[in-house]
């Protein structure tokens, strides 16, 4: 049978609960366990896929098509465990699961209260599908006092007391913060935010205090006497160069051992850290120079929108040796000017995914600028759409062609999806169905031309990659496209979906309708990204 470790977070958001799961198990894995990580989100929208990227930074979207929280992007990223439908619910999925089970029936006539329906929903939640692993790690969203996330902590709290004594262990992130005028480090907030946690019946086993200088011994000993936590128990959680060196930050202060110990662990297997290490000093010093990628998009006041490019990026940069510094230019302020001046110092160009038409303008501007200046273009989803489109008007002559997302144009070179297929099931949709989980979504093969450039980056011509679109190429068009200089150098195994554009007389320009910053992992970068890192290296020394 798994343990079970419950991640909780205090004080206030954003303190990095995902990313200490996330190391926690990448610290699991390096001492040979096998592990499994889950999002709790108490939020009532059924799925993150139809909020706002401001509100809630980028959609995740596995091999299986769950729309979910990007905390599962760090889970995947530092284990290699891919996620599933099974690893991220929200209160509102809870919430319709417990409905559609009432109006069959189920329920026997019994009258549907939080307890126990709604924490027996939690559970059977977090028990379920763990697989054959050791530990099974679940990271709960937003703080401990907020109401929303009452059901959950209850849920958790009658697991520790069901499942074999010695089965969980309740880690809670909190923040000790610096007081400049004071001159000190005060321990309040925690000490409150641990009053929470026990006023509903759970005692954390181990604090992870976030901070951003060293922990006093003063200090630790204090909470550790306020918050009923061992004095070894107490770990402190600093600011680190980057999210990579996490991992090893934290089993230097002693987390794995101290969950290890917690369990009964007596003699815990070494851990093998060499890779961590590894990139780590590659990071530190990328002798191979560094590279400056612009990013065109449409939420880039929020790099959270575009975490899995942001990441993938540095991926590419770690395979190459390279230092790659992000330029993130808002689309809607680039097409205000036909002055090319945000681009200028640019070795490559990628525009990212999105929705609606703000900022569409804005990122053709882009995709003309890389093509006719020959520097590397990234065009991924919406911006393999838009590349497209650049080239129906500027190379094809189709001066009308747009997407029908932004308004029927007549040479809507870009369409609704109707229908598609997904293994032996034919999916359709219309402009009607509801927006929330309806898709193409997850993970979809490729059949790449023999010769092309995609087909050399990945070294086969048939791929897997994670879909989260809408909107598809109109394929009736690729033949007028291809005369003019576009290759559809990918598409789908029944010839119907274009997933690849390229141009042949271009040093690197890739557009895809996929999402494949969403596979990229530091120990095994993305062929595309890969390439794409490559190919602005080369540019740079061109200048």
């Amino acid at each position: 049978m798994p343990r079970y470790i419950f991640i909780t977070g205090g004080v206030v958001s954003s303190l990095g609960k995902g990313l200490a799961s996330a190391a926690l198990g990448a610290l699991l894995q390096a001492r040979g366990y096998k592990v499994r990580l889950r999002k709790l989100d108490p939020y009532l929208n059924v799925d993150p896929g139809t909020m706002s990227p401001y509100q809630h930074g980028e959609v995740y979207v596995t091999d299986d098509g769950a729309e979910t929280d990007l905390d599962l992007g760090h889970y995947e990223r530092f284990t290699g465990v891919s996620a599933a439908q099974t690893d991220n619910i929200t209160t509102g999925r809870i919430y319709s699961n417990i409905i559609a089970a009432e109006r069959r029936g189920d329920y026997l006539g019994a009258t549907v209260q939080v307890i126990p329906h709604v924490t027996n929903e939690i559970k059977q939640f977090v028990l379920s599908d763990a697989g054959d692993v050791d530990f099974v790690l679940c990271e709960v969203g937003g703080t401990v006092g907020d109401i929303e996330g009452l059901p959950f902590f209850e849920a958790l709290r009658q697991l520790s007391q069901e499942l074999p004594r010695g089965q969980t262990c309740f880690l809670h992130v909190t923040l000790l913060p610096y007081i400049g005028a004071a001159g000190e480090m005060k321990t309040k907030p925690t000490q409150h935010s641990v009053k929470e946690l026990r006023s509903i019946g759970i005692q954390p086993d181990i604090l992870l205090c976030r901070a951003d200088r060293p922990v006093l011994a003063g200090d630790r000993k204090k909470i550790a006497r306020f918050c009923n936590v061992r004095e070894s128990a107490v770990i402190q959680g600093l600011d680190a160069p980057s999210i990579y060196d996490v991992p090893l930050a934290y089993h230097a202060e002693g987390l794995d051992i101290e969950i290890l110990n917690h369990f009964g662990v007596v003699t815990p297997p070494d851990a093998d850290l060499s890779g961590w290490w590894d990139i780590s000093k590659t990071l530190e010093n990328p002798d191979a120079g560094e590279v400056n990628i612009a990013v065109v998009g449409k939420y880039t006041i929020l790099p959270d929108a575009y975490k899995s490019i942001t990441e993938a990026l540095v991926h590419g940069g770690i395979a190459n040796r390279v230092k790659v510094n992000i330029n993130w230019i808002e689309a809607e302020e680039f097409e205000k000017s036909d002055d090319p001046y945000m681009l200028k110092d640019a070795h490559a160009v990628l525009v990212p995914g999105g929705f609606g038409g703000r900022g569409s303008e804005g990122k053709i501007k882009a995709v003309t600028f890389a093509r006719t200046k020959k520097v590397p273009y990234f065009g991924i989803c919406l911006g393999m759409q838009m590349a497209v489109v650049e080239a129906a008007r500027n190379m094809a002559g189709l001066e009308n062609a747009s997407s029908s997302e932004f308004g029927e144009t007549g040479t809507n070179i870009v369409g609704l999806m109707t229908e598609w297929t997904k293994g032996n099931e034919r999916l359709l949709r219309t402009s009607q169905t509801d927006l929330g989980g309806t898709m193409r979504l997850g993970a979809y093969p490729a059949i790449l031309s023999e010769g092309s450039l995609v087909a050399q980056e990945y070294g086969e011509i048939e791929i897997e990659e994670r879909h989260r679109h809408r909107y598809e190429v109109n394929v009736d068009y690729k033949e007028q496209l291809e005369k003019a200089g576009l290759r559809f150098s990918g598409m789908s195994p029944d010839g119907v979906l274009p997933e690849i554009v390229e141009l042949p007389d271009h040093p690197w320009f890739v557009g895809v309708q996929y999402h494949p910053e969403l596979k990229s992992r530091p120990f095994d970068p993305h062929p595309l990204f890969k390439g794409f890192v490559k190919a602005a290296l080369d540019q740079s020394r061109l200048v």
